[in-house]
């Protein structure tokens, strides 16, 4: 395993916040659905007991899990994981493109972003740069 990269640590640690908290807002039920800016549709169906909520957040905080491990291999806390290059570019990419389309598409949808569009917008901007600048920089070491 290479050196420990800040970075990639930073950017793992901030994923595993993230699935965290996907969890607790599944514990928490529909008032922290809201307050975590989910979806009108995404309260109603918590509202509703709807399966169908539990099983997309649940979905989102393994996306994010598994985001945290790639994250946490690249940086060498983990064994390498299976196209470990092409994870991280890609898991940056996604970071970066919602951070950047996110309030463009919310605005040309509704008129104006919110404050969970711009502050959304802002955490994984700070995800993604935190993926990408790990990995460019470890870039050699991720043979």
């Amino acid at each position: 395993m290479q050196n420990s990269n800040p970075w990639l640590l930073i950017g793992g640690a901030l994923s595993a916040a993230a699935s965290l908290a996907h969890l607790a807002v599944i514990v928490g039920g529909p008032r922290w659905y809201a307050a975590f800016g989910a979806g009108k549709r995404m309260v109603r169906l918590a509202e509703q007991g709807a399966p169908s909520a539990t099983l997309i957040t649940l979905g989102i905080a393994a996306v994010l899990a598994v985001w945290a491990a790639y994250a946490f291999s690249g940086a060498g806390l983990l064994p390498r994981l299976p196209l470990l290059r092409l994870g991280l570019v890609a898991i940056s990419a996604v970071y970066l493109i919602r951070a950047l389309v996110f309030v463009p598409a919310v605005m040309l949808q509704t008129g104006q972003a919110g404050t969970f569009a711009w502050v959304s917008s802002a955490i994984v901007l700070v995800f993604g740069l935190a993926y990408a600048i790990g990995t460019w920089t470890t870039w050699g070491t991720l043979r």
